[in-house]
């Protein structure tokens, strides 16, 4: 396989070297509060065989990899969620299963090879938490130096594991965008291979390998995906599950791209309102949600994810804080799977959408990472006995 980026803006193609970030044309457009403009994906030419594995359809050989078993996470068939809903072929993708608790490894884990085949020590990046906890495991698994800009109202957990992983915390008295902002300035500044999401095109390379992982296990049911769920902040993971739809319908294995389910906080709401606004956004608009995980102001991936969903008749909707507390009590209670606020986003996002769905569909919803990491907001959802 030979890979390459294209910008997904001019449709430009570079080689993948550590500097390149964005497309140097497309970029020089930057304006102050709003997404990120000439995002690069990572395409690829060859073929694919239709057995193949998820770790070898990336961009840096498997030798690279740091000894950290990230990825091939279960799929489930809740039977007690099916029952109740009528939806017999309704599945959860348990993201929690990854080694750091999110699906945020699958990120971290590309980026940390990358790194290694170019003898890269230091990496700088921005994170409500789990990025950033993330990268701090997959990092002291591959032996590499994580600087870590955390916004001080992160859950505890998320700063707790960052730093039993070794990482060097910064704290930001502040949101998620100052913090990116301030990681932005240090990696310009000291060095270091920024991991900042959509910034470095392999955080969505990385996270595409979720969809593939469903697609090969639906595969083996001999089904296909319907509808795929998927919580929603800057926009990475969402555009990490098109391009692994995408690419596996470029390779002929798969004849369409699932319908997809963009499902925000109503307090962090920026992409929807741009998808109702022909994909522009407008001027930020400061986030409250108790889905830390998902509270951006100015989604990075903005004008990327909008461009997904509008060209692949995707779908966007909100879901409230009370929403996603009731479905984080209910995803636990049903199926046994305890997912954080983010993560019990999709399942919301399912309840508000499903009379709008055909019974026997294939809908899988992605659980992007554990209640563990965020037990003050979970207790909201629970009666505490005396």
């Amino acid at each position: 396989m030979k890979y390459f980026y294209v910008c997904s803006g001019c449709d430009k193609h570079f080689d993948i070297t550590p500097d390149l970030m964005v497309c140097p044309q497309c970029s020089q457009a930057q304006r102050e509060d709003e997404p990120l403009r000439g995002i690069l994906e990572v395409a690829f030419e060859g073929e694919l065989p239709r057995d193949f594995d998820p770790l070898d359809f990336l961009p840096v050989e498997r030798q690279y990899f740091p000894p950290i078993p990230v990825g091939n996470t279960p799929l489930w068939a809740p039977q007690r969620l099916r029952a109740k809903y009528g939806f017999p072929n309704l599945f959860l993708k348990d993201d929690t299963a990854n080694p750091t608790g999110s699906l945020k490894d699958r990120a971290s884990y590309l980026v940390a090879a990358f790194a290694r085949k170019h003898q890269i020590r230091d990496i700088v990046l921005a994170s409500t938490g789990n990025a950033g906890s993330s990268m701090a495991g997959v990092g002291a698994a591959a032996g590499l130096h994580i600087t870590l800009f955390l916004p001080k109202s992160a859950p505890p957990a998320k700063m707790v594991q960052a730093l039993q992983y070794g990482a060097k915390l910064i704290r930001v008295d502040g949101n998620y965008d100052l913090a990116y902002d301030q990681s932005m300035a240090y990696s310009h500044e000291k060095g270091g291979l920024s991991r900042n999401t959509a910034y470095n095109p392999l955080t969505i390379e990385g996270k595409k390998t979720v969809a593939l992982e469903i697609f090969k296990q639906l595969q083996q049911v001999r089904q296909t995906p319907d509808y795929v769920f998927v919580s929603v902040g800057d926009g990475v993971i969402l555009g990490g599950v098109y391009k692994g739809f995408r690419d596996v319908v470029k390779a002929g294995l798969l004849e369409k791209v699932p319908t997809i389910y963009a499902v925000q906080a109503e307090g962090s709401s920026a992409i929807f309102r741009a998808i109702h606004n022909k994909g522009q956004f407008g001027m930020p608009v400061s986030s409250t949600t108790i889905a830390d995980s998902i509270s951006v102001d100015i989604p990075r991936n903005g004008y990327y994810a909008c461009k997904q969903i509008l060209e692949h008749q995707g779908r966007s909707i909100l879901v409230s804080d009370e929403q996603i507390i009731q479905a984080q009590k209910e995803l636990a209670t049903e199926s046994g799977l305890f997912a954080e606020p983010a993560g019990a986003t999709a399942f919301a996002g399912f309840l508000k959408a499903r009379t709008e769905l055909p019974a026997d569909a294939n809908v899988v919803l992605i659980i992007t990472g554990s209640g563990l990491k965020d037990i003050a907001n979970a207790m909201k959802g629970i009666a505490v006995p005396e």
